[in-house]
């Protein structure tokens, strides 16, 4: 493990937060609110001096940087973030008690839109305001932002990468440019210039400039933390259009955004996901209304709360635009597996995502198929690609471990003795990220009813719910060098020679084999046994050898009769020689290789 490299990494997301609180204690200092100026201030020297000072220690650290790296350096980020980030809360005393003001801001940071506050109206402007710009930040993710500021991307030799696959909650990065610096710039790019333009329609509502600042935070970052006591309720019905449009919006996978922006139309509605993301969407806001009819004055009315709040929970916002506790009970368990199902993947919403219900209901008609017709033979595709099946056995594991947690928080928050309906709902609306539940919990109330042992349950929840981003990381990267493999063995001209250089590493019983990222990653992907030839260097009396076959638990092979001993000279030119002899492939001198 690289710990100065990741303490170079956390010194800096500090540093970036401790600039971004200096908004906040403008507004503090220009509305003469004293304590949250102190609060501000006293946050910003604590946090930029911790940053400063993990840069000092670690500002020497080397770029070798993997997945592992980067999945602990976004963990370590989240937790950090909201450590430091809470501190305004606690020391200007609106939030006085720590584990609450920790649980506002990680509430915040993960946009899940929870909350303990029974007045929010009685914040300060600049606490407000911190308040919810933590959700346009957590929406996309702070070191997505950082690294689109980079300016050394290109150097880090797949840190970047290996970063903005465990951080990001928008598209497969893969997707869009071969450059994650720049990727992680257009992602940025889409995320701003869409809330501008939500915080334009919502001005052009008359709603006060901070008010729409606050709110198009909120909207963007699906996070749903109002500046009002009644949510959006107060507001005019246009703006609570203009809500319920983008809150949908945002929870479009924005790599169809980008699609959009190069004109390549058809792929985007060619997309499976975002079909079922819309049919879902649709066929939720008709059924609510229909459910819901008689307890409104007009249909107009019915339709608008309706879409509303389908809205709201399916792209895990939490906003609410009337107290939907009060509907009937099929339109509150409607919008309770809403909680569970989500936006699309690749969006800033939470929950289990489109992407994952679709592979889920494809591998289910797959194996009732199978049932039916043992011998069929059928693979699931989803867009037109095939989905292997590490990825349908991640999703089942994935699937595994959501329902450990949630089961597992529902039996530890129990403990504060309040209904089912109202633990149930909790764990939801906090794992899934949403914001409210139901009964205790729900849109009129709060989450400060449970004890600090259940606010830390809560807590972890969402945190966890925040960060299933990386839980998947190390299949997509067994998925990726099999697709290398298979391009190599399928493209590559049979003149080129590649050759693949890696350390190695003792496994548990003691064997010698090439090194990856872990455990989970030697389950998908044999790295030995994807190639013919494998050499391993050592040292013997001071000479560098290679070893042409196994030996002593170690991975070695060669074709027989390819090498004359069992080790030769540490000579890659005459190893290369030798190859091509065997398989006849020509003269080195005039052949490629890689």
């Amino acid at each position: 493990m690289n710990y100065k490299m990741m303490g170079k990494f956390l010194s800096q997301i500090l540093i970036v937060e401790a600039g971004f609180m200096v908004p906040a204690l403008l507004i503090s200092l220009y509305t003469g609110s004293r304590a949250a100026v102190y609060g501000f201030g006293l946050s910003i020297l604590i946090t930029a001096g911790v940053g400063a000072l993990m840069y000092y220690f670690c500002r020497n650290s080397t770029r070798r940087f993997f997945a592992r790296e980067g999945m602990v350096c976004v963990a370590g980020s989240w937790i950090a973030i909201s450590f430091f980030g809470c501190l305004p809360f606690v020391f200007s005393r609106e939030i006085p008690n720590f584990v609450d003001a920790l649980f506002e801001i990680v509430s915040g940071f993960t946009t899940t839109g929870s909350s303990i506050l029974g007045d929010v109206e009685a914040l300060s402007p600049g606490i407000m305001y911190w308040r919810s710009f933590s959700h346009w930040l957590g929406g996309m993710g702070v070191l997505v932002f950082l690294l689109a500021l980079s300016p050394n991307g290109e150097r880090g030799k797949g840190y970047t990468m290996h970063l903005l696959r465990a951080e990001s909650p928008g598209p497969n990065v893969n997707k869009l440019v071969p450059k994650m610096r720049t990727t992680a710039r257009i992602l940025y790019v889409i995320y701003m210039v869409l809330t501008f333009i939500n915080f334009l329609f919502l001005l052009l509502g008359k709603m006060p400039v901070f008010d729409a600042v606050c709110t198009a935070f909120g909207t963007a970052g699906t996070g749903g933390f109002g500046i009002r006591n009644d949510s959006i309720a107060g507001y005019s019905p246009y703006i609570q259009n203009v809500c319920t449009v983008f809150m949908f919006l945002f929870g479009i996978n924005f790599s169809c955004y980008y699609l959009l922006l190069v004109r390549h139309v058809k792929e985007v509605l060619k997309d499976q996901e975002l079909r079922l993301y819309i049919i879902i969407f649709v066929v939720s806001i008709l059924l609510i209304t229909f459910n819901v009819r008689g307890l409104y004055g007009s249909w107009e009315e019915t339709i608008r709360h309706a879409a509303f709040q389908v809205s709201s929970i399916m792209t895990t916002t939490g906003f609410a635009s009337t107290d939907f506790d009060l509907w009937p009970g099929f339109s509150k368990a409607l919008l309770l597996c809403l909680m569970f199902v989500g936006a699309c993947a690749g969006s800033t919403a939470g929950g289990l995502k489109m992407g994952r219900l679709l592979l889920i209901l494809k591998n289910l008609r797959r194996n009732i198929r199978r049932i039916l017709s043992p011998q069929r033979v059928e693979v699931v595709r989803m867009n037109g690609n095939r989905i292997g099946e590490d990825v349908l056995n991640n999703t089942n594991t994935y699937l595994a471990a959501y329902g450990v947690i949630l089961v597992g928080s529902f039996l530890l928050i129990s403990i504060d003795g309040l209904s089912m309906t109202t633990n149930v709902s909790a764990v939801a609306a906090c794992f899934n990220n949403i914001g409210p539940g139901f009964d205790v919990v729900g849109p009129t109330c709060n989450f400060s009813v449970y004890s600090w042992f259940s606010k830390l349950v809560l807590i972890f929840d969402m945190l966890a719910g925040k960060g299933n981003a990386v839980f998947s990381l190390y299949n997509d990267i067994g998925d990726y060098f099999w697709n290398l493999i298979q391009f190599i063995v399928t493209k590559v001209p049979e003149s080129k020679v590649v050759y693949l250089m890696m350390h190695e590493d003792k496994d548990d019983s003691g064997d010698v084999k090439p090194k990856t990222i872990g455990k989970l990653l030697d389950e998908k992907v044999c790295v030995e046994g994807m190639f013919t030839i494998v050499l391993r260097c050592i040292e013997e009396s001071g000479k560098h050898l290679f070893v042409t076959q196994a030996s002593q638990g170690a991975v070695s092979k060669s074709p027989i009769g390819m090498f004359d001993s069992l080790t030769i000279d540490n000579d890659l030119a005459a190893v290369d020689k030798i190859i091509r002899d065997y398989y006849e492939l020509g003269g080195a001198d005039n052949a490629e290789t890689k």
